[in-house]
């Protein structure tokens, strides 16, 4: 290796090690800015903390991510390849990567959310049945070892303060509302609509939180429906954007050597950086349909 290619792969290094850096401490920011109860002040920033699950210690630092693993490997690529690109190729993928695993981890807790707040719905309904009033309805349905509370804890969701606001004759509408804001619990609204209406009107409860839990199990069979469909779209998609890498197997099955003319020639890095840019805009564009299609769906 010759003295500029050493100062080369140093200065590649160096950028990625400042880069990582500052990407973590961003990230840390964002974390901290995006804390239960960080917005606002007085009783309903602290109502917002009591609807919201206690955040847990992480099991690895913050910056120990998994999309890290790729820096080493567009390393090893770039010395195996006697070229620099798979280096900044590598990084550049960290961030987009990293926020489709946090997209899909936000979409697992939305769909739990969904279910908890069905199943918190139907509970309270049960409760009324028996003849308690409607804040012993919801302090039994929110017992700390039941399954409601469970389902609730397992979609981000301390029931501690639902349960204090029926226990102690607090605002139970309010916090509900305070619920429907979290992403995935829309449900909470019309649950709050019809407590309000019930304890102003008199009205029966029980049958109206039925009703709505219905709606919010047809509103979640209509999505996940949605989901399978878009399922089909998103593989072809997928499929597609891996294609080019077949072709570049195949050429060199063949007895050529693309790789070489992609990596260390004019032309070859500008055909290599118009591929990636249209295959991104392809993945972008496919992307936000499917993400169209399923934000159609809800209510």
């Amino acid at each position: 290796m010759s003295g500029s290619q050493g100062l080369l792969w140093a200065v590649l290094l160096g950028a990625l090690a400042a880069g990582a850096r500052g990407a973590m401490a961003l990230r840390g920011r964002r974390v901290v800015g995006r804390q239960p109860g960080a917005t606002g002040v007085g009783r309903g920033s602290r109502r917002k903390q009591d609807i919201t699950a206690p955040r847990r210690p992480p099991r690895l630092p913050r910056w120990m991510v998994p999309e890290l693993a790729l820096l080493p490997v567009g390393l090893l690529l770039g010395w195996w390849l006697r070229s620099p690109v798979p280096v900044p190729a590598a990084a550049l993928a960290l961030r987009p990567l990293r926020r489709r695993r946090l997209a899909h981890a936000e979409r697992r807790v939305e769909s739990r959310r969904e279910k908890a707040v069905v199943e918190l719905c139907a509970a309270v309904a049960d409760e009324l049945r028996t003849g308690v009033l409607p804040s012993r309805a919801l302090e039994t349905a929110v017992a700390p070892e039941g399954a409601v509370a469970e389902a609730l804890r397992g979609g981000g969701i301390d029931p501690t303060g639902l349960r204090a606001a029926a226990r102690f004759a607090g605002d139970v509408p309010e916090v509900l509302r305070q619920l429907s804001r979290l992403p995935g619990a829309d449900g909470a609204a019309a649950m709050a609509a019809c407590w309000q209406v019930a304890s102003e009107s008199g009205a029966a409860l029980a049958t109206a939180l039925d009703r709505v839990a219905d709606a919010l199990r047809a509103d979640s069979v209509l999505r996940e429906a949605v989901r399978g469909e878009l399922a089909g779209p998103r593989t072809t998609a997928l499929l597609l954007a891996v294609l080019p890498l077949f072709g570049l197997l195949l050429g060199t099955a063949l007895g050529a050597d693309p790789l070489q003319m992609l990596l260390h020639t004019p032309a070859g890095l500008a055909c290599l950086a118009a591929g990636v840019a249209l295959e991104t805009a392809g993945l972008v564009w496919t992307d936000r349909i499917v993400r169209g299609a399923e934000g159609a769906t809800r209510w």
